[in-house]
């Protein structure tokens, strides 16, 4: 029998997920469709998207580029829309029938949200929107009947793991880390390191953001909160071990002692496969694990102590709350503020921890108090930049 195609929204398509999910997509024409792509500003990557993939529609969401999007794509039958709103509204097109979310950030959070009321299953590589609001995304998914399936490459192995399994036979999962540029520095190193250093990943090819909250580690820190919510796990059943050949995704441990773990190259293009094909497993070219080749594999603990995220991220995961969604917001600031060359890689998690202090801890928010949470842990973030300037 012939299987229909999926209808596929990409949600920053531009970026290094989307990018790779439409080279996933171009090698499986009769597979999948795509229906939809955004961009924040790289119109021109976008026009190039939308002109070869034909989508129904596109959205850029910088509104003064939206006139040239529009203009470049007059003769085609692709509706051109703009604005972060658009984003949001063009999740719920009745054709959709999987949203791929690569956005990043907390600007996550509304499209996954709008889409899962519309009924869309969610391919999740924004790990925020959990992180921000894990609680209100799984109950809302669950009462829509909406699957959320993770795309990032250590959630898709527990994932895959679980495959068959119960999930009260699971003792603990392991989420492994490559450890980044920085791994065995000291904090003499670290106190010197600029953003050229940081944004050099030893295995992984991603955007800035990403890369950077690697090299500090707060990109575990996020994931331990997205399995959380996920995986339905409680703080103390989520661990991190360092494997530097990023060749074991993650582990989950059984209760009988026994362990899974889901193994391969690093290459973001199969977690995006296994999501957009689930719950199939389809035939790829893309390169094999050769024994030969990674002789030695090797783990070791992380030093919660000189990468601090980390710590931070435990710690927001136990108290729980809208903490998680005050290190992000603060995270941001710090990892842009970073990138501007106005805070130190050790400044980073030092304006992290005032705001985690600072910022008012409501034990159950609601959306409108995540939204607010937001937005003031951001201008707490900014006050603190002000007050702590660095050259």
């Amino acid at each position: 029998m012939e299987k229909v195609k999926k209808n596929v929204a990409i949600l920053g398509s531009t970026g290094s997920i989307g990018t790779q999910a439409l080279d996933v997509i171009r090698q499986n024409p009769d597979l999948f469709s795509v229906e939809v792509l955004t961009a924040h500003s790289n119109a021109d990557l976008l026009i190039r998207q939308a002109i070869e993939f034909n989508p129904n529609a596109v959205v850029i969401g910088d509104e003064d580029r939206y006139p040239y999007v529009r203009d470049a794509l007059a003769s085609f039958p692709i509706k051109v829309f703009a604005g972060q709103d658009s984003v949001s509204q063009v999740v719920e097109m009745e054709q959709i029938d999987l949203v791929l979310n690569a956005l990043v950030g907390y600007a996550g959070l509304k499209p996954t949200l709008n889409a899962i009321r519309a009924g869309k299953h969610i391919a999740l590589a924004n790990k925020e929107t959990l992180v921000v609001a894990g609680d209100l995304v799984m109950d809302l998914a669950a009462e829509n009947r909406v699957m959320i399936l993770p795309v990032d490459s250590e959630h898709s192995a527990i994932f895959q793991c679980l495959a068959g399994e119960y999930r009260k036979n699971v003792e603990k999962i392991i989420l492994t880390a490559s450890g980044g540029p920085f791994r065995g520095k000291n904090h003499e190193h670290l106190r010197k390191v600029r953003k050229e250093a940081a944004l050099v990943h030893p295995n992984w090819k991603m955007g800035d953001k990403i890369t950077i909250d690697s090299a500090s580690m707060m990109n575990k820190g996020l994931e331990i909160i997205e399995a959380k919510w996920l995986f339905d796990l409680l703080p103390d059943q989520i661990e991190v071990i360092v494997h530097p050949q990023s060749i074991i995704h993650s582990i989950v441990q059984f209760v009988d002692g026994s362990m899974k773990a889901q193994m391969g190259l690093p290459d973001m293009r199969l977690p995006i496969l296994y999501a957009l094909s689930y719950p199939d497993r389809l035939l790829t070219d893309l390169p094999r694990f050769n024994f030969s080749v990674y002789p030695e594999l090797t783990f070791e603990p992380p030093d919660k102590d000189l990468f601090r995220n980390l710590g931070l991220a435990f710690e927001a995961l136990n108290k729980g709350g809208n903490m998680p969604c005050i290190l992000n917001a603060a995270n941001e600031i710090a990892v842009q503020a970073f990138l501007e060359d106005r805070i130190s890689f050790l400044g980073m998690p030092r304006l992290i921890e005032s705001c985690m202090h600072s910022a008012g801890f409501i034990r159950k928010p609601s959306y409108d108090d995540y939204v607010q949470t937001n937005r003031e842990t951001r201008e707490k973030a900014l006050e603190y930049l002000l007050l702590h300037a660095e050259s």
